[in-house]
């Protein structure tokens, strides 16, 4: 059984919605035995644009699953998310339960229904040098955007430490800082 934490941002959760997310949220119990407990964090947001974002975190030891949607419809969202999040479970399910068994060793965390929707793991085909030149997060924006990649890894002239600009998916920005 799942526990849920459902939170809204400039939208009122009302029963209905609850309703919704956990009886869609509900579909990936299947996956799990029955002594996993599973909790699940909900956010549901809605923009100024009348769009809706719905994210979707699972905690599973120490993997996390997560999802996120946004769109014009908050329902939509919701299960669209719900479809990432089972995708994640069936490509990433002998990932996912060798790291818990690695902390729980004789615990299992899926039933035998997952076994045959398990798609193979995925692999590096190749490999690839990058020189990480000194330089500032414009030139590295600047140097994205002429590649035309959506990412770049560079070095920060002034931190001298490593940094990774990335696009997102509403089209903004983002700054990876390594510790």
């Amino acid at each position: 059984m799942i526990k849920y934490n459902i939170r809204g941002e400039n939208i009122e959760v009302t029963e209905a919605i609850r309703d919704y997310v956990e009886l869609k949220l509900s579909k990936i119990e299947k996956y799990f035995s029955e002594e996993v407990a599973l909790s699940a964090k909900i956010n549901l947001k809605v923009y100024k644009e009348k769009t809706a974002k719905v994210e979707v975190t699972i905690p599973l030891g120490n993997v996390t699953l997560r999802a996120e949607d946004i769109s014009q419809d908050m329902y939509g969202s919701i299960d669209l998310v719900v479809d990432k999040i089972e995708r994640q479970i069936r490509k990433n399910k002998t990932k996912i339960e060798r790291r818990h068994r690695e902390k729980v060793p004789a615990a299992h965390l899926f039933t035998e229904a997952l076994v045959e929707e398990t798609e193979p793991e995925a692999k590096v085909v190749r490999t690839k040098q990058v020189d990480l030149k000194p330089m500032s997060v414009d030139e590295a924006l600047l140097q994205m955007e002429l590649v035309g990649h959506d990412f770049f890894i560079f070095t920060d002239v002034e931190s001298n430490e490593t940094h990774v600009l990335y696009k997102r998916e509403d089209g903004d920005i983002g700054l990876l800082e390594a510790k």
